[in-house]
């Protein structure tokens, strides 16, 4: 079972969507750069505790190291920055749904740096999936009744051209190292270099927006997203990019069941159905192959 790249890139689905609605009840409290900086920091600590049981050091690979570290400047540390913020503004479904682009980013990714091409069903099933999240982001402030700047897409979908680019080059840092705790290890290091770096920088020291209730939520949040994180690069390292994007891109299904049982911000309509239903049939294509 978790040796299978499907189950543990739904798995990521799974955590990535839990940690987007999550969120929600962590911006009540405090503010997405604070916030950044409990959840990446803590799971650069939580993955060094690890490291003393489950990394072997006398793997090292340079290669390897320097491209899960290049990788982890930009993801997950600008892609959290920019999903909380678009999460902020526009709400977990709509957030999500736009940054569902990211299987085309990374299959294009795939095949210029990793000769990885998907074959016809393939195909058919990301473009199915790519509908469908298209879909379900129509849906708007009509179901959420929120509205919002159209400058506001820009946030969600660079989110998502970072997090289709950094999945082949995960990949291909895999194929000197094939470690995912060692690349989620290094990414989080370097992610937490660089958001703390920011709040020095923006608030001229350390910020002092913290909160309890917060704490508590955005460490939820970390925890979800680090689970998430390390299921997809056990992915990578067991399937094709073009496989193992398009079912992570799945999270927004989570985020639709999360946000209607526990924000209560979700109608269904025809429109949510039919998403639904197109990315369901992806799904079952790209498992079919």
């Amino acid at each position: 079972m978790f040796s299978s790249p499907a189950l543990l890139a739904l798995g990521a689905s799974f955590f990535f969507g839990l940690a987007l609605v999550l969120t929600q009840f962590g911006l009540r409290h405090m503010r997405p750069g604070e916030g950044t900086l409990i959840s990446i920091p803590l799971l650069s600590a939580i993955a060094w505790l690890l490291a003393v049981f489950v990394l072997d050091f006398r793997d090292w690979n340079t290669r390897g190291f320097l491209i899960f570290a290049a990788v982890g400047l930009a993801y997950p540390a600008l892609v959290t920055l920019l999903t909380y913020e678009s999460n902020r503004l526009m709400g977990p479904g709509v957030a999500g749904a736009l940054g569902n682009i990211a299987p085309l980013f990374a299959v294009v990714g795939a095949a210029l740096l990793l000769g990885e091409f998907p074959g016809p069903v393939q195909t058919a099933g990301i473009a199915a999936i790519v509908v469908g999240v298209i879909a379900l982001s129509l849906r708007g402030g009509q179901a959420t009744g929120r509205s919002w700047p159209y400058w506001a897409a820009a946030l969600p979908l660079g989110a998502a051209l970072i997090r289709g680019v950094a999945q082949p080059l995960t990949k291909l840092g895999l194929a000197h190292w094939p470690s995912a705790f060692a690349a989620a290890l290094f990414g989080f290091t370097a992610s937490t270099v660089v958001v703390v770096s920011i709040a020095v920088v923006r608030h001229r020291g350390w910020p002092t927006g913290f909160s309890r209730p917060g704490i508590f939520w955005f460490c939820c949040i970390g925890l979800s997203n680090g689970m998430a994180v390390l299921c997809l690069y056990a992915a990578l390292a067991r399937g094709s990019v073009a496989l193992v994007a398009p079912l992570t891109a799945t999270y927004p299904l989570i985020t639709l069941i999360l946000s209607a049982l526990l924000l209560r911000s979700e109608k269904i309509t025809a429109l949510i159905v039919g998403g639904v239903t197109i990315i369901v049939a992806g799904v079952v294509a790209l498992l079919w192959t």
